[in-house]
């Protein structure tokens, strides 16, 4: 029986070819496990306990969502992010450090207590650049294991373009022509071209970029106080990017027809969104489906690029935790949008947990219960 606090362990190899799209709400399930209803229940009670959760551990964040399914989707019942920068130092050194497991041991320690608290049936937890890179990822997620109880899947960049693109598809403007979803996460960017003329978005091309906002933040070391300095850098990151992202862009069809449909779900896009509608603090009822022009997203990017890091610490919806790490960001925004001349960016606050959380649901309710 599984422990109902240990989401259990996935295919670490787990995940599509990018070019042989997967049907819209198929999950990777292999190795999941249901816990065993409490001794008293009774059938005709178990839909009333069907409780599914995903965690996302990326290389800055970590998060939870916890869900009971709905006629038209799931309704949220848990949630809860902090920010744990597992990724810090390890552009520098490959390793994750002692400090950073011990944030993410501490955030993941909360989230194994809710999955308990929230009776949860079927979870499935997730970590991406930083546990595929580091050299000691594997002892990480050994004392995750441990400590916890809660089994990490080291996913594929393939996986996690195809969750991101699950977990967001539904925001998408409708049009002609393929569309660009864009993930910019804390170590890689996932940048997926996908097909809308069926039921439901196909994935024709992907790629997944080594730079993310922690990433390409800590590999440009330069002095913040100095303007010049500053503008070097946000250069210097442009150039890191664009070079990264040579060949997908050089694979992007030209269209002269259609709309260059284009939606981003990262820390990066709904910031910026906040700054474009000049909110006085995040509110994601706002942002999560809020289409922005290109033309205000660059120029928002341009002011934060040249503010000094006090400055964009004192703007709303940025605060310190994030005053360093909203440039790299931004010098990734730049770079999508000079290889997808889009004129509108879709805003989406909702990605791989919801992606895992639509895969879980359709592939356990459709399973008769025991």
């Amino acid at each position: 029986m599984a422990d109902q606090a240990s989401p259990s362990p996935q295919n670490a190899n787990g995940g599509s070819s990018a070019r042989k799209p997967r049907p819209r709400h198929a999950a990777t399930h292999k190795g999941q496990s249901r816990a065993a209803p409490p001794a008293n229940s009774v059938a005709g009670r178990w839909p009333k306990l069907r409780s599914y959760a995903a965690i996302d551990l990326g290389t800055n964040n970590c998060r939870l969502l916890v869900a009971k399914p709905s006629s038209d989707g799931f309704i949220v019942t848990d949630a809860f992010s902090r920010v744990v920068r597992l990724g810090e130092g390890l552009v520098e050194t490959g390793r994750i450090s002692n400090r950073a497991m011990d944030r993410a041991v501490a955030a993941l320690s909360i989230c194994a207590d809710k999955l308990r608290r929230r009776n949860v049936t079927l979870a499935r937890s997730v970590a991406t650049e930083a546990c595929r890179r580091a050299s000691n990822g594997d002892k990480f997620i050994d004392r995750v294991r441990r400590e916890t109880g809660i089994a990490l899947d080291v996913i594929t960049a393939e996986e996690e373009a195809r969750l991101a693109v699950l977990g967001c598809q539904i925001l998408l403007e409708p049009g002609e022509g393929p569309a660009l979803i864009f993930d910019i996460g804390g170590g890689s960017t996932e940048l997926v071209l996908v097909d809308t003329s069926g039921s439901a978005p196909e994935i024709i091309d992907w790629q997944s970029a080594p730079w993310g906002v922690v990433s390409l933040t800590e590999s440009e070391k330069f002095d913040g106080n100095d303007p010049i300095a500053r503008r070097e850098a946000f250069a210097a990151m442009r150039a890191r990017v664009a070079n990264s992202f040579s060949s997908f862009a050089a694979r992007l069809p030209r269209m002269d027809q259609c709309d260059y449909r284009l939606l981003g779900t990262s820390g990066t896009v709904t910031t910026l969104a906040s700054l474009h509608l000049k909110l006085p603090q995040y509110d994601r009822k706002v942002i999560d489906g809020l289409i922005v022009p290109a033309d205000s997203m660059r120029e928002i990017s341009a002011m934060l690029a040249d503010a000094s890091p006090e400055e964009r610490a004192d703007i709303p919806c940025i605060g310190r935790e994030r005053a360093d790490l909203v440039v790299g960001g931004c010098a990734i925004l730049e770079s999508i949008l000079d290889i997808w001349p889009a004129s509108r960016v879709g805003v989406a606050d909702r990605g791989i947990r919801e992606g895992i959380l639509r895969s879980l649901m359709s592939s356990n309710e459709r399973q008769p219960h025991q």
